[in-house]
């Protein structure tokens, strides 16, 4: 009885031992652009994190001291526990009791203390004036 299903028969000379090797080669680039993409949202995000903390750490020193000395320690605490690699910029102010804290960070371009982004990502805390007696 024959087969419904016709067999192929293997033609001498012809070989495609190679196949998954050429296949591998051509999606490489795909894959190593996929990763460079992922590593630079993780990157992204990583700074939002960190200027979102950034911020509360800021405001939280800024409530504690009078106003004259706000900026100054609002800064200190704002740039303290970030990474060497982000740089940023503190601003804090005070109205009506109220304190907030805008942090601005630079993002890096695929290595932390490269090149940055044209763009920056920002943080922002506010609290109220603690009350001294």
């Amino acid at each position: 009885m024959r087969s419904p299903v016709p067999v192929p028969v293997p033609v001498p000379g012809r070989r495609d031992e190679g196949q998954v090797t050429v296949e591998f080669l051509g999606m490489t680039p795909l894959i190593l652009l996929t990763l460079v993409l992922m590593w630079q949202f993780v990157l992204l995000g990583y700074t939002f994190t960190l200027a979102g903390n950034a911020a509360d750490e800021a405001v939280r020193a800024g409530t504690a001291v009078p106003e004259g000395e706000r900026q100054g320690a609002c800064e200190e605490a704002g740039l303290d526990k970030l990474p060497d690699a982000w740089g940023g910029e503190v601003e804090c102010a005070t109205s009506g009791g109220y304190v907030t804290a805008d942090v601005t960070l630079h993002v890096p371009v695929l290595f932390p203390g490269s090149i940055g982004f044209p763009f920056d990502v920002r943080g922002h805390a506010g609290a109220v004036e603690e009350v001294k007696d």
